[in-house]
């Protein structure tokens, strides 16, 4: 049994690494998840293939010389990439290798694909220029990520898999949650980069349950695990998430080892998602305050006001006619403001009622609730300071990538 120790922070940040008792968990298994519309992953399943042979890449820079000068003459330049701000000049210290849909190991030269040590080095140079640019968050999550997607197909054609490697993903998880949050809070014209970013973030989780996997039949273990499983079941929230997924995650659950179950960090994912399927919104707001991370929490959120609208509608539907619900009591239970609730009642065309000894009240069996159809704006948590100091984090301005150092 192998044991890897933690360590500190040297090109990027590494994950704590540990041993395991595997008993009672077949190693052998490889366990299925669903992904995207596509079905596939960027990186195990090419490299898992009888039929793939990989190649040693020789490219010293970050972008294969031959592809730079394609691109100047094509124009073919981010604005991240361009010489004293020349569309059709850059340089091997800014320009990143693009990703190429239809590239593949039988068609690329060596000189084409960048070795784990340039591999390395774009990567930090990626994520230190999230640090530092001044331009629209749109434009530099559209860049990064898929310069992150170039790297992960190189790492896949030349069969790279390793513990750097699995620190790597992880970061690349870590990157797509937060741009998740920040992009829900940009310009209504990021819908689709928030489906896109969605879709590269569920690939990457895909791969790097199969690199846990393999690395579980060498008896090495990752002690990241429970926190980076628990983020798949976060992403099954939500009423349309848990129509799609079926019986599918309960398949997932009984395929995964039980010291994976046994984190802390699932065992609050799985109460989370029982408590959402069981409508007790009152257990769902207390364990999110007492225990979500801050990776957790921006997975949470998107599908927060939809708790708070089911609440309504259960207190609307099981409360007695004559005895409305003293709204002060809902906004402490929904961790919501109380101007805020009633802008959700409102949304939801549910009447309120004034009273001189309770302030407003929501009358019961109302017939009239509806879903908006534009959604809700974002509102603030409220009771936990915790939560709160999380909220401002992501409505803040600046970036949010520095969280992690």
């Amino acid at each position: 049994m192998s044991t890897r120790g933690g360590g500190g922070r040297s090109e990027f940040r590494r994950g704590r690494r540990g041993s395991w008792s595997g008993s009672g968990v077949d190693a052998e298994r490889v366990f299925e998840i669903p992904v995207s519309s596509s079905g596939q992953s960027d990186h195990l399943p090419e490299m898992l293939s009888d039929s793939f042979v990989p190649i040693v890449g020789t490219c010293p820079d970050m972008c294969p010389e031959n592809e730079r000068i394609r691109r100047e003459r094509l124009r073919d330049l981010s604005i991240f990439e361009r010489l004293d701000g020349n569309p059709r000049k850059t340089s091997s210290a800014i320009a990143v290798k693009k990703f190429c849909r239809t590239l593949s190991s039988m068609h690329s030269q060596m000189s084409e694909v960048r070795p784990f040590s340039v591999l390395q080095k774009s990567f930090k140079y990626l994520f230190d220029l999230l640090q530092s640019s001044e331009q629209p968050f749109e434009a530099v999550h559209a860049f990064v990520s898929d310069r992150l997607r170039s790297i992960r197909q190189d790492l896949s054609m030349q069969r790279i898999h390793n513990d750097q490697v699995i620190i790597m993903y992880e970061e690349m998880v870590k990157f797509h949650i937060i741009s998740h949050q920040k992009l829900l809070r940009c310009r209504e014209e990021s819908t689709s980069l928030v489906y896109l970013n969605m879709e590269q973030l569920v690939k990457i989780l895909t791969s790097l349950y199969d690199m846990y996997s393999i690395e579980r039949q060498s008896n090495e273990i990752s002690l990241n695990q429970g926190e980076f499983y628990s983020f798949y079941v976060l992403l099954c929230l939500g009423r349309n998430n848990q129509k799609a997924m079926g019986d599918s995650l309960s398949s997932w659950f009984r395929n995964l080892p039980f010291h994976v179950l046994q984190t802390r960090e699932m065992c609050f994912a799985r109460r989370v998602l029982r408590y959402f399927q069981m409508g007790n919104y009152v257990q769902f707001f207390r364990m999110i305050a007492i225990s979500a991370s801050f990776l957790q929490l921006c997975l949470i959120e998107s599908i927060v006001n939809e708790v708070r609208t089911n609440a309504l509608r259960c207190v609307n539907s099981s409360g007695h006619k004559l005895q409305p619900y003293p709204l002060i009591h809902l906004s402490k239970l929904l961790m919501v403001d109380m101007e805020d609730l009633e802008s959700i009642c409102n949304l939801c065309s549910f009447k309120i009622t004034p009273d001189k000894a309770c302030g407003k009240l929501l009358p019961t069996k109302q017939i009239d609730f509806c879903q908006p159809k534009e959604g809700f704006p974002q509102y603030n948590f409220v009771g936990s300071e915790r939560l709160q100091r999380w909220q401002d984090l992501m409505s803040a301005s600046g970036n949010l990538f520095h969280f992690f150092e």
